[in-house]
């Protein structure tokens, strides 16, 4: 909890500093992620005409999206608190991350970025009781300034049917929202 006080007092003191220059500067942040898993019958062979079994390597295992809101310098570096619902259906499990997200993305083409966000929080299992623990991530991406397709990995570690955390492997879009003004001074 301490951690998490830091983190948003860390982002409202970073944000009062930015308001009080004459350029403003934020950013709303939007994803939507299908979470995968190997495909543990994948060579099993099934006898019968109401096979389903699948030959794919990976099958959907969850979904999640996640809004957020802070700071960015020039659309390159963001910084902001994200908020947002993992459901995982093999494990019968719905998770809350709270988190600050520091992400770089740098232009490789002319209108191409290729993004890179590292996040860092705590998870709350919802109808746990008070099953929570940290939350980490790791999403690299490749798309405009608005839309983006990526790659993330996150965890949360708290222990559940007998594992020592809940991670995944998401696909997905972010869709971001940079908003520039000026104030007026008077």
């Amino acid at each position: 909890m301490k951690r998490i006080l830091i983190t948003i007092a860390f982002t409202v003191f970073v944000h009062s500093i930015v308001r009080s220059q004459a350029t403003k500067f934020s950013y709303v942040q939007f994803d939507f992620a299908v979470s995968v898993t190997g495909n543990q019958d994948r060579y099993n062979s099934y006898d019968g005409s109401e096979s389903t079994s699948s030959n794919a390597f990976f099958v959907p295992n969850g979904l999640g999206s996640q809004f957020g809101y802070g700071i960015h310098y020039k659309k390159w570096a963001t910084l902001g608190v994200h908020s947002g619902v993992d459901w995982k259906w093999d494990d019968k499990a719905v998770a809350v991350p709270v988190f600050l997200n520091l992400g770089l993305s740098p232009k490789v083409g002319t209108e191409t970025r290729i993004m890179l966000q590292v996040g860092y929080g705590k998870g709350f299992a919802i109808g746990r009781g008070n099953l929570n623990g940290e939350y980490k991530k790791l999403k690299l991406g490749i798309g405009s300034d608005d839309f983006i397709l990526f790659a993330e990995i996150h965890d949360y570690a708290f222990p559940l049917h007998n594992q020592k955390s809940l991670g995944a492997i998401s696909f997905g879009i972010t869709l971001q929202d940079f908003f520039y003004y000026k104030s007026e001074t008077n």
